[in-house]
């Protein structure tokens, strides 16, 4: 647990370090869980939402974008449920008077069981070698065996109990379990209580007319109230999905993980509009599809898995979460939902306005059923920002920090080095970065040693360094380093735009999933 403690603690000082993130008005102390995205950040961020646009929109030719504004009518809000339903069960500690959410301390709980297992796995891997069979040993190893039963017994029903709203049960496990503050040790627990998430703020000029609205705890209510506008004037036929990326805001008691779990953070949604009855098959499709996209990245088959839930919104048929591994273990990084008719419903019924579809090839109108995939931007960029952090060891006993990001989403993918700032280096130098400008984001650099600009790039997560010296000079050749192999060579500077845009072009990434 130290470990991943101090893995997670370099990729928060790295972070900032290097201009990815900045804690929010720092100069006044900061505010509690909200983060700026700084130089860096703002640019792969930028990358990841692009990459996630491309493959959605631009890939499928039934999928089309909007842009829903953040305030809605209040009433949005009471259709869907979040007036009433949109609650987290909150327990305090009287010794610590430090508050918890109550899911999340037995969901700790259980992941201090599976870190139990892995410990099992891990020690008979090392025993058994290349016989080792992991499948055969999870199954019949009576220890993991007797694990894996706890934890989903826990699960089980805590799941039951949230559904029942019957949070005296959550309350009882915690003590059963004897779950302690995290903080202080301390096992006195209050009840469990509920507590709505979403913002409120008020429309108007004076306090008397001023209309209550909230900000916006989701980005798919803005698809759902739009769904015939899209429909009708995109003449789209029935499988279509709609497609938002945009900000939410959540005031979240328990905000903490850095960037993981935000008070304003921003999500990447989609609502694929279907013929009722057809849930499962596309169901199964979104989450293959889905899952590719994340593998293409190439972070590593064994980072990701599939969380089937067993507590199911009351409006859902089957969601499966895509979990991904954090420095602070496996957590849900996508959601892949099956929401039924539910929320075209319960607009419908509100605004007493009619949403079906026509559909020509059956003679009728019908609600549509809807699938959604949902990813925060924020723990996609945590994912891929931890991941690619690395420190290695080199060859000469040295280690260098860089930082791995998949080159398509890199913030700067060459960095222009002149050798010496003479002899007329920058001059070349700068004209190579006018030049691929147009088609990159390029930084150049003369300050200091050759050897420690490298290292610079390397740990901002820069793919590629091009190094202009006296040769250039003689025969328009360059230095061309890849910052994953350091693996250099000697190119023509024409050549330079095509070797960058083989290694950095969506195509090239985004047909790892065809």
């Amino acid at each position: 647990m130290a470990n991943q403690d101090d893995q997670f603690k370099k990729v928060i000082s790295h972070a900032k370090e290097y201009g990815y993130i900045f804690p929010s008005s720092e100069i006044y102390d900061g505010l509690s869980a909200v983060y700026d995205y700084a130089q860096n950040g703002v640019e792969l961020k930028k990358n990841i939402r692009e990459y996630w646009w491309k493959a959605m929109v631009q890939m499928h030719d039934n999928i089309v974008g909007i842009d829903a504004s953040i305030f809605m009518h209040p009433t949005t809000w009471k259709a869907s449920g979040h007036v009433d339903a949109f609650n987290d069960p909150l327990i305090d500690n009287k010794d610590s008077k430090k508050r918890y959410r109550a899911d999340v301390l037995v969901e700790d709980h259980v992941a201090k069981i599976e870190a139990k297992i892995n410990k099992e796995i891990a020690k008979a891997q090392k025993r058994f070698g290349d016989a080792f069979d992991k499948e055969q040993f999870v199954n019949t190893n009576p220890r993991v065996v007797k694990y894996n039963e706890q934890a989903q017994a826990i699960l089980k029903r805590l799941g039951q109990s949230l559904e029942k709203e019957d949070l005296a049960d959550v309350k009882a496990l915690i003590e059963e379990l004897e779950i302690v503050d995290p903080e202080t040790g301390s096992k006195n627990w209050t009840d469990v209580k509920q507590f709505n998430l979403m913002f409120g703020t008020k429309l108007g000029a004076s306090a008397d007319s001023a209309m209550d609205l909230y900000l916006r705890p989701e980005t798919a209510q803005g698809i759902f109230v739009n769904f015939l506008n899209v429909q009708k004037t995109g003449r789209l036929k029935i499988p279509f999905g709609i497609a938002q990326t945009g900000k939410a805001f959540r005031n979240e008691i328990v905000a903490r993980q850095f960037i993981f779990r935000m008070r304003e953070f921003e999500q990447m949604e989609m609502q694929f509009f279907i013929k009722p009855g057809t849930q499962i098959e596309w169901y199964d499709y979104w989450k293959e599809t889905r899952l590719k996209w994340h593998l293409s990245l190439g972070m590593g088959e064994d980072n990701y898995r599939f969380h089937d839930h067993e507590k199911l919104a009351h409006y859902a048929d089957a969601a499966s979460d895509i979990e991904f591994k954090f420095p602070f273990g496996f957590k849900e990084l996508e959601g892949i939902h099956s929401r039924t008719d539910f929320d075209l419903s319960q607009h419908e019924q509100f605004s007493n306005k009619k949403l079906q579809y026509f559909d020509p090839e059956e003679n009728k109108s019908y609600v549509p059923y809807v699938l959604e995939t949902s990813i925060g931007l924020d723990r996609m960029f945590l994912a891929v920002f931890s991941n690619s952090l690395q420190e290695e060891e080199l060859e000469n006993g040295s280690t260098r920090t860089v930082l791995k990001l998949p080159a398509v989403l890199a913030p700067t993918k060459v960095a222009i080095l002149p050798l010496v700032k003479k002899d007329g280096l920058p001059e070349v130098a700068k004209k190579i970065f006018e030049d691929l400008k147009w088609d990159f984001n390029v930084a150049y650099d003369e300050k200091d040693a050759v050897g420690r600009r490298y290292r610079r790039q390397d740990a901002a997560g820069t793919p590629f360094c091009v190094t202009v010296d006296h040769d250039t000079l003689e025969d328009n050749t360059v230095t061309i380093r890849h910052r994953d192999t350091m693996e250099q060579k000697r190119v023509k500077i024409e050549e330079l735009q095509e070797i960058v845009k083989k290694e950095v072009d969506v195509r090239y990434w985004l047909m790892k999933t065809k």
